[in-house]
Formats: structure tokens, C-alpha cells, sequence
């Protein structure tokens, strides 16, 4: 069986951990954007179903699915350090990350 040698100069990166959230408004913004990341979708759904029509309400589920996607991927994206991008992330994490990172930057 072949085995690999062992290279001495490899470098392992570490994964930079979640930052924490001090201020107590950078915290409410975080939770705010988790449940905005969270809880979009249904609500645009059901005030669409409330409105208009069932049928219309499941379009809009699907098109605000679609788009919360694409909000999720660029606060991801512009927020979280690229050696890590490839790891997965819930809606808290994102929001804490995109808080410390944009909004909340000096005040770590």
C-alpha cells in the first residue's frame, strides 16, 4: 500500500470562529437580520395569500424563496472570510458575521 510522505511544510489554516456581538444594538441588529433571513418568506407568503389568492401566494413562496437565496448568498459572501466559504452557515451565523463585518466594524 502507498502512502503519501509526510511534507513538514504544509500549513493548515485555521477557521476563523463566529465573532461575537458586544454591543448590545449590534446584537439586535443580528438577531433582526436572523429573523429577516429566517422568516421572510413565509410572511411575504401568507400577507400575498391574505390579499390575493392561494395560487398567487405559492408564486410568491417560490419567487421569495428564490430571492431570499440571493440575499443570503451575498451577505455571505461579502461578510465571511473567503478560506472558509465553503463551509456551512445557518441564517445566525450569516447575520452575526455580516453584523461584526459591515455594520458593527470598530465596535468589536
Amino acid at each position: 500500500m502507498y502512502q503519501e510522505p509526510i511534507d513538514n511544510n504544509q500549513i493548515i489554516e485555521q477557521i476563523e470562529p463566529t465573532p461575537r456581538l458586544y454591543l448590545k444594538k449590534c446584537r439586535v441588529i443580528a438577531v433582526i437580520l436572523k429573523l429577516f433571513l429566517q422568516y421572510a418568506t413565509v410572511l411575504v407568503s401568507v400577507v400575498v395569500w391574505y390579499f390575493y389568492d392561494f395560487f398567487i401566494a405559492l408564486l410568491a413562496l417560490v419567487l421569495t424563496f428564490i430571492i431570499m437565496g440571493i440575499i443570503r448568498s451575498k451577505l455571505r459572501n461579502s461578510s465571511i472570510p473567503f478560506t472558509q466559504s465553503e463551509h456551512h452557515y445557518d441564517d445566525a451565523a450569516i447575520a452575526t458575521w455580516y453584523t461584526a463585518k459591515t455594520l458593527c466594524d470598530g465596535e468589536l
